[in-house]
């Protein structure tokens, strides 16, 4: 009866201690887990945590810097907006051509002959809206030109946008057939003045 009891309180004393020393060992790892994390000892992050964060900076990250296209993309439209000023007129060729009106006015008298008034008081005012909307013409064309050139000297592997292109391309047409008008007009092939004799 007494060595049951002690067999059994021996028992029931190993339970204790393996029960004991489980919980120690609980408890350790739990600790390691803590200090360490799930992951490699010493990171104190779980694993895979390094590898997801290197992937979420590289989407973050932008691509390397490069030409954009805006430049490009406004010399178009510079370029389109140039041409048609060439054909429409401007104010600038408005005001040339008041000026060249007014000088002539200033230079003639009542007793000059007919052509001269007409050669003075409108040719020269009609020469100058030519030469101010071949000026324009002009300038949308190079505008154009260099726009349209420009991918030749920049990143080769980075393609223009189509619009700029097509509105580049307009331009150019523009500015073409604008310096064509302002050169007939000039030389009074188009529109000339009428004749007096």
């Amino acid at each position: 009866m007494g060595t049951k009891t002690v067999d059994g309180t021996g028992a029931a004393t190993r339970a204790d201690e393996d029960t004991a020393d489980g919980a120690e060992e609980s408890a350790r790892a739990a600790a390691e887990i803590e200090e360490t994390g799930t992951g490699e000892a010493g990171t104190g992050e779980p694993k895979g945590a390094g590898e997801a964060g290197d992937d979420a900076d590289a989407a973050g990250k932008p691509e390397a810097a490069g030409p954009s296209g805006v430049g490009q993309g406004a010399g178009a439209v510079v370029s389109a907006g140039l041409g048609v000023v060439s054909l429409t007129g401007g104010w600038v060729g408005t005001v040339a051509s008041a000026r060249e009106s007014l000088i002539g006015q200033l230079e003639t008298s009542s007793s000059s002959d007919v052509a001269t008034m007409i050669e003075k008081g409108y040719g020269d005012a009609w020469h100058a809206t030519a030469l101010w909307g071949g000026l324009f013409a002009l300038a949308a064309l190079i505008v154009g030109v260099v726009v349209l050139v420009r991918p030749a000297f920049g990143a080769p592997g980075r393609p223009q946008a189509p619009w700029t292109k097509s509105v580049a391309w307009a331009g150019v047409a523009l500015g073409v057939i604008g310096l064509l008008l302002a050169v007939l007009k000039y030389t009074d092939v188009l529109l000339g003045l009428p004749s007096t004799g």
